[in-house]
């Protein structure tokens, strides 16, 4: 029997190619990505995950009942504790600066979209706009992981994402979309499937924003 997530995921096909092969991604695998763009995607990740963190109290604090609750929770400890741990180690491994408080548009964008979403739309659909960064995460992680250069300097990056406890959190944060979407209408439904494609997009702007060291203009 076909999963909901795994419609969810057929509708971004085109939109995870575009990321997998994103010269940021391309160039990271390679591990010649220069090292200005990645400590401007590592600062602008950082203010984004803040905000995601917030938009999954969101979620908790709106939860049915009391495993949704301590699921969410548990998603945002995740966030805090394996995330900003790689931060940091590249914040000091490459001297890269405390991060900005300025977000660049698309960081803008996304959290903003994940925060009104998490807290004006539905429940469901709250759910399907977080799911991406997890779910896109782990499998660009994995791809780059199984094409990664030899004694890649982003290599602590492509571990966390590709590791087994990012794995195991996006396996939880798969079927807890599934047993949502479960109790939800098929208007419910198409409303998940538009905010997943919003979120992918939105993965796919955070890179291309992090690639052109994306300004406010004017």
């Amino acid at each position: 029997m076909t999963r909901f997530t795994d419609t969810l995921w057929s509708s971004i096909t085109d939109i995870y190619q575009a990321i997998i092969y994103h010269p940021f991604n391309e160039e990271l695998a390679r591990g010649i990505l220069p090292r200005e763009k990645f400590a401007f995607y590592m600062q602008q990740d950082a203010l984004y995950l803040a905000d995601f963190a917030r938009a999954l109290a969101i979620m908790a604090g709106r939860a049915p009942d009391e495993a949704a609750i301590i699921q969410f929770v548990r998603f945002a400890e995740g966030v805090a504790v394996v995330e900003r741990a790689l931060h940091h180690t590249y914040f000091r491994e490459f001297g890269i600066e405390t991060p900005t408080r300025q977000p660049a548009p698309a960081c803008f964008t996304y959290t903003n979209f994940l925060l009104a979403t998490a807290a004006c739309r539905s429940y469901e659909e709250g759910m399907a706009a977080l799911l991406p960064c997890f779910w896109i995460y782990r499998e660009v992680g994995h791809d780059i992981y199984r094409r990664a250069a030899p004694n890649n300097p982003y290599q602590k990056w492509i571990d966390t994402y590709a590791g087994q406890e990012f794995d195991e959190v996006v396996t939880q944060a798969i079927a807890l979309t599934d047993t949502i979407a479960e109790q939800a209408s098929a208007t419910q439904q198409q409303r998940m499937r538009d905010a997943f494609i919003y979120s992918a997009r939105l993965e796919w702007m955070f890179w291309d924003s992090a690639y052109r060291l994306e300004q406010w203009l004017p």
